[in-house]
């Protein structure tokens, strides 16, 4: 886990890429705004990345705590971003959760504040 998020912080997605299983769902949560759903696979990943680097500038990103049980993982950490298309700069907490199969990432679920992130967008969150 602690690779994949050197990685991340380097901006090597091809190496955080990787330590996921071929198969693997990630899932961002929905809120209105361009980056939820749920991304399928090693190519999947790479399309949410790449939305990613088109969508915001990510000023902060801290790791802050790791607690693993078995094959799950949670990560607890904070990160401020700007929204490119309004300039508007948003903070928030948040908790990954991965499942991880024969020492890779099988399953990542993002849970954060989307009623920040939606305000950063200029959108209201659709909680429907």
């Amino acid at each position: 886990m602690k690779d994949g998020y050197a990685a991340f912080s380097r901006g090597d997605i091809p190496n955080l890429l990787a330590l996921l299983t071929e198969d693997l769902e990630w899932h961002h949560p929905e809120a209105g705004y361009s980056l939820p759903g749920t991304y399928q696979g090693r190519r999947g990943v790479s399309h949410f990345f790449q939305k990613v680097a088109q969508d915001i500038d990510i000023l902060d990103f801290q790791v802050r705590e790791f607690v693993a049980e078995g094959d799950r993982v949670l990560v607890v950490g904070w990160e401020r971003a700007t929204v490119k298309a309004t300039s508007r700069t948003c903070g928030a907490g948040w908790i990954h959760a991965f499942t991880v199969r024969s020492g890779k990432v099988a399953k990542f679920r993002e849970y954060t504040n989307t009623r920040a992130l939606a305000a950063a967008y200029g959108r209201r969150p659709d909680f429907t």
